[in-house]
């Protein structure tokens, strides 16, 4: 018999982690073979485009693990938007992506009604797509060799 609980639980989260984890590098060569190299831990990478004044105009929000970069966000200010901004921003993680910390590939996941044109322009290839996700919306994966 099991009891089911809803609730949010910081401690079994971590617990239930660890444990995934766990039998995840059990069961993936791939995985094992990242312990302990530079790949191994998710490390935050976060580039931001700021005026003369020092205000926010653009920034690109990421992380690199197991030789790739994950773009989380990239946003640039409407009035910037068509300078080429978004295209630097994104040129220079995945310079420090590929630089500093060995990546290879890079992978997004952007919105239809967002910027998947852009990220083409940019060498990003589909390889997957989510319809409906949220209602009405197609939800784009892209990736790229670095």
């Amino acid at each position: 018999m099991f009891r089911f609980v809803t609730e949010i639980d910081k401690e079994r989260r971590i617990l239930l982690s660890g444990r995934l984890h766990k039998d995840n590098v059990a069961a993936s060569a791939g995985l094992r073979a990242l312990l302990s190299t530079s790949a191994e831990h998710e490390v935050p990478l976060e580039v931001w485009a700021l005026d003369g004044y020092g205000a926010l105009v653009g920034g690109l929000s990421g992380r690199t693990w197991a030789y790739w970069l994950h773009v989380d966000l990239l946003w640039v200010d409407a009035p910037h938007r068509g300078s080429g901004l978004g295209g630097r921003l994104l040129g220079e993680a995945e310079r420090t992506a590929r630089t500093e910390r060995g990546c290879t590939r890079s992978r997004l996941e952007t919105w239809d009604f967002q910027a998947p044109g852009f990220y083409r322009k940019q060498g990003y290839e589909e390889i997957g797509r989510v319809a409906d996700y949220p209602p009405g919306v197609t939800e784009f994966i892209l990736a790229k060799e670095l």
